[in-house]
């Protein structure tokens, strides 16, 4: 598990290709190693990694299966790509964020930034099935950060973050520019929350369905339309 506060932004140093993996070496900042184990986990820009193998007091080595690689953004690093990093929590640590599990929900791409002064906004743009999660005020973790969500629009599939001096100084927030794709992981307890109130829904409806379907077609509703807004 992790907090999802990040702890330090670390750099490729090598990569290698290996039949059904990636093997990645990554520099972090000084003390960051320290006491760090073969076994152990890291939260890489929001992805949950194993450590392979130690290189030196500053770097590790770490393995990605290809199915992790097609569904994050890992896949694009190159040596000097600068990521977000975290340790793994330790028993009673402090929760400055919500928990994250490190296992990455889907990909969003980075819509638009706006910078009011002492601010940093990021309109994130997301798949409308993954949009029924998002809601204003509610967590969501970013390329390992967790951040809370200032407002979403489900209709046109997007939601805003912002971001103070603070979380761009120990992040690569900064860096990303406008098309770039970031490793999303939705809050848990809201999807759970949302899944049991739409089988619940669905449950209880689903013999009323036909019929509630026929009067809204009679009453002009695009049925098709509005279902799809949850695909």
């Amino acid at each position: 598990m992790f907090t999802g506060i990040v702890q330090a932004v670390a750099t490729v140093s090598a990569l290698v290709d290996k039949p059904g993996l990636r093997s990645f070496t990554l520099e972090f900042p000084p003390g960051f190693c320290d006491g760090l184990e073969i076994g152990a986990s890291v939260s890489v820009d929001g992805v949950c990694l194993t450590v392979t193998g130690r290189v030196g007091d500053r770097a590790a080595n770490f393995d990605v299966m290809q199915q992790s690689l097609a569904l994050t953004t890992l896949d694009s690093l190159t040596v000097g790509s600068r990521i977000n990093v975290e340790r793994a929590a330790r028993d009673g640590a402090e929760i400055g964020g919500h928990p994250l599990s490190g296992h990455v929900d889907f990909q969003a791409v980075l819509g638009s930034v706006r910078t009011p002064e002492n601010n940093h906004v990021m309109r994130i743009a997301v798949p409308a099935k993954w949009m029924r999660y998002v809601f204003a005020k509610g967590y969501i973790a970013i390329n390992g950060a967790s951040l809370t969500v200032s407002d979403a629009n489900k209709a046109e599939g997007w939601f805003e973050v912002w971001l103070i001096p603070e979380t761009l100084r120990m992040t690569t927030f900064a860096e990303k520019t406008v098309g770039d794709a970031l490793n999303i992981e939705i809050e848990r307890s809201t999807q759970v929350m949302v899944d049991t109130v739409r089988d619940a829904v669905d449950e209880r409806l689903g013999a009323l369905l036909p019929a509630l379907t026929e009067l809204l077609r009679e009453r002009g509703v695009d049925v098709d339309a509005l279902l799809s807004r949850d695909r």
